[in-house]
């Protein structure tokens, strides 16, 4: 497998980022911090999503950014694949957005199935990956400090080892699956024996043979009894035949009794009511008379013709209630405008008044403001009076501080680049102070270690005997050199006392400057102040002048709605008098009609009354035809019982009694009995149904005992089977583990031989339980924790190295490993290790490792790759780019930079 090209787009550090990579060694170099790693991780990731990740997706996406993109292209097997991952971080939780990889056998989408597909391809997961090929920065170390079984677990996984392990146990589930399957079955075996021999012990057949004939016994018993109840049944129903009839007889003599009774009792009531309805004929004559005589006295105080005998026609009096009501409707009319003049003259007098009192309110506002401007204007007067008195004191400060200038270093205005100048100079002098102060320390220090050298018979300038030295006098000419400096040291600070003092002055004329801009800054806006003051003046004067013109047009207006006003509730008091007028009119018209209307009355009521005498006579009348018809009827059911009680015979009614009696009680006696047999029946069937069941479930235990029979003797074969193939799985994987360790053990001393070139250690032991011992020369046993940093850092890669190079071959022509990978290996090495580890990468070439990947930024891996990638961090953006190199060029920099 080898990685050609990564694409990244906001990934981690990364904006956007697209890089090629080729056979052979790549060094993927940059300074620390820059993203180098993240490169790679990007690859892995593309690989294996999430499960290259140490914590959540969220990681992934640049900070500020919504989405990150991963595309990596690499071929594998002779085949190109493209995987592409894009991860969304726009809610609470990143989540994969994309994952898609295309190959020769189509596309494969989603994350779970992608990695599927990755790991199928390359026959390791994601921890596989780390273990093999994919040495990370910081875990050189891992193989070596992981426990025994720790590493045995780890390249047992990476051998395909895991596999037979786990079909071993699978072996062993199973088979002791079977075995407690095979007890649970020889048990079921047992228990059906028992049951089968307590079943045979029970006579089944015998026993079902003396149930049959006791059935058929009973049976015969139940059909003589069923033939002698039916003989029963029908002479009981014979007599209650007859005796029904007698009841209906009976009952239609009873009937009669009754209807005969409530024809007599309603012959009676319909006599009573014809003499109710006589006397309320009478009550209506009467009432009659009475509306006559109230209609004549009426008649009298109207206008119509008649008397109370002969009375006018209804018709005649509508007549003259509708004209009546013509009249009082024109009245109505009338009063209603009349009333509509009252409201509307006097609504118009109360709005003039309104109007009127609105309109002198009005004037006396006007006139209350015209004094509030005038009051106000003499306010203002006296308050501009205040401001150019301040006018004035705001010049006379100004002048004073100008004045300050007169003997000042510098001219009004340059008091702040006076300052600068001065501060930047007397910064000047105080570095010159500190500088010589140091001068004048170590010089005093270097005199008195040469007074001490001299004491002790040295020369201070090269440490040896005094006699003979040609620099002994050398230590009056550094403390010549001490006077001067110290001389000089005296005058810069006395530059410096003046110069602060300077400063002191420069920044109080900074000050007087600043206060002299305020003062005239105030001076202008108190004098434009006064100017828009006095501009205001003039239009308050005129404005209190129209304000009282104002009011007295106002007034006069006020006083025109008033006269008008009056005129209108004269119209309105003349509109009164006219309602009362049509009011009494129409209350005389109201008189009349009422006595019209109680005429109308009573001549409905005359009529009503005569109606209702007819109507009486005839329902009198209707009753008396009613009472004729039912005396008829009486007659007719008298007759027919007197035929009803010619008809009864109490002897043969009694001899019918006693032989349904007789009947009844045979038929209930007869039916217990059936019950009792019937009973019986039914238990002798039950119990010939359960005789026959047993014998059934007798053989079917016979045939279920015979299949589980054969059913144990398959288990006990099946047990020998999985028992065997658990040993089978064992011993090859013990075989297969003891060959990979050998293999193993010869490769990692030949790798750890050919770039550790040291004479103290003679070979490396890997036991079967991989356990790891270094024996130096002498055969001194070591563990690989008691080596160096910088050989345990060598060892650890030649181990992965080896566990890679096992698998390279174990699976060549099937699966091709993929790029080995080291990411910063050099951080445990000094310069010599670093050396045997470019010796190591270019072993792993020469065992025909297609691509090798290395993170580092030492300049001796780089003079060894056959391809540069360089990373860079915007210090700026905080974002990191990348860019490939020759190593030629990579060379001459460093060139340069040692000239």
């Amino acid at each position: 497998m080898r990685f050609e090209r990564v694409r990244l787009s906001n990934f981690k550090c990364y904006d956007d980022a697209d890089v090629r990579l080729d056979r052979g060694v790549t060094v993927i170099h940059g300074l620390n911090g820059s993203g180098k790693s993240s490169l790679l991780e990007a690859c892995f990731f593309a690989l294996y999503g999430s499960k290259a990740l140490d914590n959540t997706l969220d990681e992934v996406v640049t900070i500020g950014a919504d989405d990150a993109e991963v595309e990596l292209w690499f071929a594998h097997d002779g085949d190109a694949y493209h995987v592409e991952r894009r991860v969304r971080n726009t809610g609470e939780q990143a989540q994969t957005a994309k994952c898609v990889l295309e190959g020769p056998d189509g596309t494969v989408e989603g994350a779970r199935d992608v990695r599927a597909r990755v790991e199928e391809l390359l026959r390791m997961d994601a921890e596989a990956f780390v273990n093999c090929a994919y040495v990370r920065q910081g875990e050189v170390n891992k193989l070596i400090n992981a426990s025994p079984d720790e590493r045995q677990d780890m390249l047992d996984s990476l051998l395909q080892l895991g596999k037979l392990e786990e079909y071993r146990e699978r072996a062993s589930d199973a088979r002791v699956g079977v075995d407690r399957v095979r007890r649970d079955k020889r048990g079921s075996l047992s228990q059906l024996d028992d049951q089968i021999e307590a079943k045979e012990d029970e006579n089944l057949h015998a026993r079902l043979n003396d149930r049959k004939t006791e059935l058929e016994e009973v049976t015969a018993e139940i059909e003589r009894f069923e033939q002698q109840r039916e003989k029963a049944v029908e002479t009981r129903d014979g007599a209650a035949e007859i005796l029904d009839s007698y009841e209906e007889k009976r009952a239609e003599l009873d009937d009669l009794e009754s209807d005969i009774e409530e024809l007599r009792e309603a012959i009676s009531e319909t006599e009573r009511d014809r003499e109710e309805l006589a006397e309320t004929i009478a009550d209506h004559r009467e009432t009659r008379e009475d509306h006559r005589d109230e209609l004549g006295d009426l008649l009298g105080e109207t206008e119509l013709d008649g008397s109370a005998d002969d009375p006018p026609e209804p018709a005649a009096v509508d007549d003259l209630l509708d004209d009546l009501a013509e009249r009082d409707d024109e009245l109505q009319e009338t009063l209603q405008e009349v009333t509509a003049e009252v409201s509307e003259h006097s609504t118009k007098a109360e709005n003039l008044h309104e109007t009127a009192d609105d309109l002198e309110s009005q004037a006396e506002a006007k006139r209350e403001e015209a004094d509030d401007l005038e009051s106000d204007v003499a306010e203002t007067r006296e308050a501009l009076g205040d401001r150019r008195e301040k006018i004035d004191d705001l010049a006379e400060r100004i002048e004073a501080l100008e004045g300050e200038f007169d003997d000042a270093p510098v001219e009004f205005g340059e008091a702040e680049s006076f300052r600068g100048e001065v501060a930047e100079e007397l910064s000047e002098v105080r570095e010159t102070v500190a500088s010589l102060e140091s001068d004048v320390a170590n010089q005093r220090e270097r005199i008195e270690e040469a007074e001490d050298l001299l004491e002790e018979g040295k020369c201070p300038e090269c440490g040896q005997d005094v006699d003979g030295s040609p620099h002994v006098e050398s230590i009056d000419d550094d403390r010549e050199r001490l006077a001067e400096l110290e001389a000089d040291l005296e005058d810069a600070r006395g530059r410096r006392d003046d110069l602060e003092d300077r400063l002191e002055e420069a920044e109080r004329l900074v000050e007087v400057e600043a206060e002299a801009r305020e003062c005239r800054t105030n001076r202008s806006n108190v004098e434009q102040l006064v100017d828009q003051r006095e501009a205001t003046l003039e239009e308050k004067v005129e404005q209190a002048e129209a304000k009282r013109d104002e009011a007295d047009d106002l007034e006069s207006e006020a006083a025109e709605k008033r006269e008008a006003a009056a005129d209108h509730e004269d119209a309105a008091a003349e509109s009164r008098e006219r309602v009362g007028e049509i009011n009494g009119e129409r209350g005389t018209i109201r008189d009349r009609r009422e006595r019209l209307e109680r005429v109308d009355e009573l001549l409905a009521a005359v009529a009503d009354a005569t109606d209702a005498v007819e109507r009486l006579r005839d329902r009198r009348e209707q009753l008396e035809e009613t009472n004729d018809e039912r005396r008829e009827r009486l007659a007719e059911k008298r007759e027919r019982r007197s035929e009803l009680q010619e008809e009864f015979d109490e002897d043969r009614i009694e001899e019918a009694r006693e032989q349904r009696e007789n009947a009844a009680d045979y038929v209930e006696k007869a039916d217990a009995k059936l019950e009792s047999l019937r009973e019986r029946r039914d238990e002798l069937q039950s119990a010939i149904g359960g005789v026959e069941a047993e014998i059934e479930e007798l053989e079917s235990l016979r045939e279920r005992r015979d299949e589980l029979a054969e059913r144990v003797e398959r288990l006990d074969s099946l047990y020998e089977e999985a028992e065997q193939l658990q040993r089978m799985y064992g011993d090859l994987r013990a075989e297969l583990r003891r060959r990979n360790v050998e293999s193993l053990e010869a490769m990692l001393n030949e790798i750890f031989d050919l770039v550790y070139q040291n004479d103290s250690y003679a070979r490396i032991e890997l036991s079967g339980e991989y356990e790891l011992t270094v024996y130096q020369k002498d055969g001194e046993p070591l563990d690989p924790e008691q080596l160096s940093g910088g050989e345990r850092a060598l060892f650890n890669l030649s181990l992965r190295c080896a566990i890679y190079r096992l698998l390279a071959e174990g699976i060549e022509g099937a699966a091709p490993m993929p790029p080995l990978i080291l990411d910063e290996p050099t951080v445990f090495l000094d310069s010599g290790h670093v050396s045997q580890l470019v010796e190591l990468v270019e072993a792993m070439r020469e065992y025909g490792v297609e691509q090798i990947l290395v993170v580092s930024h030492d300049d001796e891996l780089v003079g060894a790759a056959d391809d540069l990638v360089r990373v860079e961090k915007d210090s700026t953006t905080n974002r990191s780019s990348v860019r490939r190199e020759q190593p030629e060029d990579r060379l001459a920099e460093a060139v340069e930079a040692d000239d």
